[in-house]
């Protein structure tokens, strides 16, 4: 009898409390401001061109070798217009193998590559999670323009914009 009552006072406790579940996709929970989604390419907005040169550091140094990396020379520098000599041809990450571990982050020479809050990127094909270098950077400027980002001439990521 004293085991029925304990359970009827767990229950009267537990239907007065504010439920800990969400309604998910009308409802999001906030994600932790040091969060690591996805990786994604950063617009260097001052010189109008990529930051990345495609100099695959990145590529080889990923552990699950799901980014494949491509570098061209640069039109613009023949024109005299740009410093940079090479320049990203084709990058694309297979977000399927990716671990979300940050080294390719952390060995980018030029801050051409960030972790984004993106984690929602579910589809109906597994094959589907390969973003091309065109969805990259569209990643990319969103998450730049949201979290205010700024991308130097010479590479390297300035102060966020106040």
């Amino acid at each position: 009898m004293k085991g029925l009552l304990k359970g009827l006072v767990t229950t009267v406790k537990t239907t007065f409390r504010k439920p800990v579940t969400v309604q998910y996709p009308d409802e999001h929970i906030p994600l932790s401001p040091r969060y690591m989604g996805f990786p994604a390419l950063i617009w260097d907005k001052k010189v109008d061109e990529p930051a990345c040169t495609g100099c695959m550091v990145c590529m080889r140094n990923c552990p699950t070798e799901c980014i494949t990396v491509t570098m061209k020379d640069n039109p613009r520098h023949a024109e005299g217009t740009s410093t940079r000599r090479k320049i990203v041809d084709d990058f694309s990450i297979n977000y399927a193998r990716c671990i979300l571990c940050q080294i390719c982050v952390e060995v980018c020479n030029f801050d051409a590559i960030v972790m984004t809050d993106l984690h929602e990127a579910a589809v109906g094909v597994r094959s589907d999670l390969k973003a091309d270098m065109k969805r990259l950077f569209e990643i990319g400027r969103e998450y730049q323009d949201r979290k205010g980002i700024v991308v130097g001439a010479g590479g390297g990521e300035e102060e966020p914009k106040s």
